[in-house]
């Protein structure tokens, strides 16, 4: 387990309802390490990361026991996700992954997304561009979340109801790949607005990134 705690990143202000963590911080600038995605997107779906992005949303989901996840999104179509538990210093994380968006799929009807919900997010694994990856989570139903988001320019969060289950491969014995499945509901002036979200994403180590 990384010990995260020790990368010492001054925040820069912001609104305070935000979250911050690691740095990571809404308007903030992310910087990978060349390097280490060199060697790693040969291998795994995504590709043609940007070296530098810009968050241009943070997002919180409360889990139970004293922990969340905070999800910060970036001008590269994706979004580095920290997860906490048991308070929200740097030192409660306890994991980080960078995840790009690889496909939104609407979903128009009612009995479409009945049918998604409960027969299409949850399998014993998932194949996507010819790997096949197993689930992780041990649920039968996917895992119920809400997620508060705020974007740039804007006061208070919007909020978006989520149905996740997530997969993975061993790619080496230094690299796992992961796939989230996420049906996600959200009301727009009175409509819901529903749609079917596939990610891929990796885990981050203190040296894969800085934030300026």
């Amino acid at each position: 387990m990384f010990d995260w705690f020790k990368k010492k990143t001054a925040p820069a202000p912001t609104t305070p309802s935000t979250p911050e963590v690691l740095g990571l911080r809404l308007g903030g600038v992310v910087e990978f390490d060349d390097l280490a995605l060199r060697l790693i997107e040969p291998h795994v779906i995504f590709e043609g990361a940007a070296r530098s992005q810009i968050i241009q949303a943070v997002g919180e989901v409360k889990l139970d026991d004293n922990s969340r996840l905070l999800r910060f999104y970036t001008d590269d179509e994706g979004f580095i996700q920290v997860l906490q538990q048991g308070g929200t210093e740097d030192s409660h994380v306890i994991d980080v992954k960078l995840w790009y968006f690889y496909q939104t799929q609407a979903v128009d009807t009612q009995a479409s997304w009945d049918d998604l919900l409960q027969n299409g997010i949850v399998r014993s694994e998932w194949s996507l561009e010819g790997e096949t990856f197993e689930k992780v989570w041990h649920n039968e139903r996917p895992v119920a979340m809400t997620e508060k988001t705020w974007n740039a320019g804007t006061l208070y969060p919007s909020e978006t109801d989520q149905f996740i289950m997530l997969y993975q491969r061993q790619v080496n014995d230094s690299l796992d790949e992961f796939v989230m499945i996420s049906a996600e509901e959200k009301l727009i002036f009175n409509d819901q607005e529903r749609a079917l979200v596939i990610s891929s994403g990796i885990n981050l180590t203190p040296t894969d990134f800085k934030v300026i």
